[in-house]
């Protein structure tokens, strides 16, 4: 049988502006919630940014990314997904007018991306709201923000029309109701933060992204939108009927916005969840009609399943687990406490085009580990990441899986394909990278680029279609 992934399937790499651009307040860019948050997800924010804010400076990308979209290229990468930061574009968020050198500088992006015949994919909103409308109105909890978004994505979609293909409007849409303050740039405390606040800015949000499919395919009538979810596969702890049911539930508050994005209507099961929390969702005239302009494909991140159980005691609380739910005992974790199931991949590939019958987007696939710069035998600096490959082999093992399946995966995009800070952690040493960036987090180091082991290995991979993933089984990453 031939393995080989088709012609068109699309080979590349992903990452977010916060997390490798730097120059956070040159050529007129405003703050975003990035910068006042120096120890990721989970840390405090700050009044003003701080020195020991490793986003600050990033990987410099912002001022090398000539060099580094050259090694993509070298790479063979067919498709780059970057964000644009928001605050680039329009400094607070709610001017009327556009940042020049803002714009400029995606221009000079996008025409290196497209120098190399690389597709270009744009999160227009990966975790940077502005500052300003985060601390004015409270981010996406105001209704105001549709309109500063509809701005926003007017004027990207305007300038950029001609060099942008796939689009997708959040990062992480689901991850509101987990990070409200990164994800939505709420500023109310996520203790005092109210359930219907919550969801009352997760519809505002939904309506914005509705109506920025919308507004592309008015202005793009090529163009593809599409929604992004953090897939985290739920599995039950035990084959008790009560985990059963509690698996459900998990995968009801993922399922609701891929739901709402593809089928253009809030699902029954939520409407039960509002009616039981008390919560009763605010809809100006209008919006429901604009909730069915639904995306073009759908694509997610993924990078570990869980467990669930309806009795917690039976179960340890993942370290790593992003979206709740407990260890899976049949498998290993990464250093960071993720659960690596290489087959979950295979099985949210189906699950969501059975689903969703929409084609697929893998657009993140990682692992974050802490690699060793050291000398090989011919005096070039490198990192033997054997582990990584072995991650990344497997996962893509599945993907072929997937696809003899029968499902539409229309590419896949290694995350962090240069090292960057964690959003999680804002750590450096947490790196995803097939290229080495000479950085620690105390500020230390040269910023120079490496290409690690996983460099050429990837670069195979795209050479050969995939085929070199299928050669001598049980030895295909060494």
């Amino acid at each position: 049988m031939d393995m080989r992934f088709s012609e068109d399937f699309l080979w590349g790499g992903a990452v977010a502006a916060n997390q490798c651009e730097g120059a956070y307040n040159e050529d007129g860019k405003g703050l975003s919630i990035q910068d006042v948050t120096p120890r990721g997800i989970k840390g405090a924010v700050t009044e003003a940014p701080t020195q020991d804010n490793m986003k600050l400076v990033g990987i410099d990308f912002y001022h090398r990314y000539e060099e580094d979209v050259k090694l993509f290229a070298e790479m063979g990468f067919e498709i780059f997904r970057t964000s644009i930061a928001w605050s680039r574009i329009f400094p607070n968020g709610d001017e009327t007018e556009p940042n020049e050198k803002g714009l400029q500088f995606y221009d000079n992006l996008f025409d290196e991306c497209r120098k190399y015949g690389m597709e270009i994919m744009v999160t227009i909103s990966h975790y940077e709201t502005p500052l300003h409308l985060t601390r004015k109105y409270n981010g996406w909890v105001s209704r105001k923000l549709i309109g500063f978004y509809e701005n926003y994505v007017r004027t990207i979609y305007t300038r950029y029309k001609d060099k942008v293909k796939y689009w997708l409007t959040f990062n992480e849409v689901n991850a509101m109701v987990h990070e409200p303050f990164m994800s939505g740039g709420i500023n109310t405390p996520k203790g005092k933060l109210s359930q219907q606040d919550l969801y009352q800015a997760v519809h505002h949000a939904l309506v914005a992204s509705a109506l920025a499919v919308k507004i592309a395919h008015e202005i793009m009538p090529n163009a593809k939108v599409g929604c992004m979810i953090s897939c985290v596969p739920v599995y039950p702890l035990t084959p008790s009927p009560d985990d059963m049911i509690a698996v459900m539930n998990a995968e009801h508050m993922n399922y609701a916005f891929g739901d709402i994005h593809v089928r253009g209507v809030y699902p029954g099961y939520m409407k039960r969840y509002f009616r039981e929390h008390r919560i009763q969702i605010h809809m100006e005239p209008g919006d429901e009609e604009i909730l069915t302009h639904t995306v073009d494909f759908v694509s997610f991140s993924y990078y570990m399943s869980v467990c669930e159980t309806a009795d917690p005691s039976k179960g340890v609380k993942g370290e790593g687990n992003l979206l709740g739910g407990v260890v899976n005992p049949y498998l290993k974790s990464s250093e960071w406490g993720w659960q690596v199931d290489p087959q979950g991949l295979r099985y949210a590939l189906n699950m969501y085009y059975d689903r969703y019958q929409k084609p697929i987007f893998i657009v993140e696939n990682g692992l974050g580990a802490i690699d060793r710069l050291i000398t090989d035998a011919d005096g070039n600096k490198t990192v033997d990441d054997d582990y990584r490959i072995e991650f990344l082999h497997d996962h893509l093992v599945q993907v072929r899986e997937a696809i003899e399946d029968g499902v539409p995966v229309l590419g896949y995009m290694a995350w962090g394909c240069i090292d960057l800070v964690s959003a999680g952690t804002a750590e450096l040493k947490k790196r995803y990278g097939f290229i080495y960036v000479d950085r620690n987090d105390d500020g230390s180091g040269t910023l120079e680029r490496y290409k690690k082991k996983s460099f050429n290995w990837y670069k195979n991979v795209i050479d050969t279609s995939g085929e070199i993933l299928f050669r001598d089984a049980g030895n295909t990453h060494r």
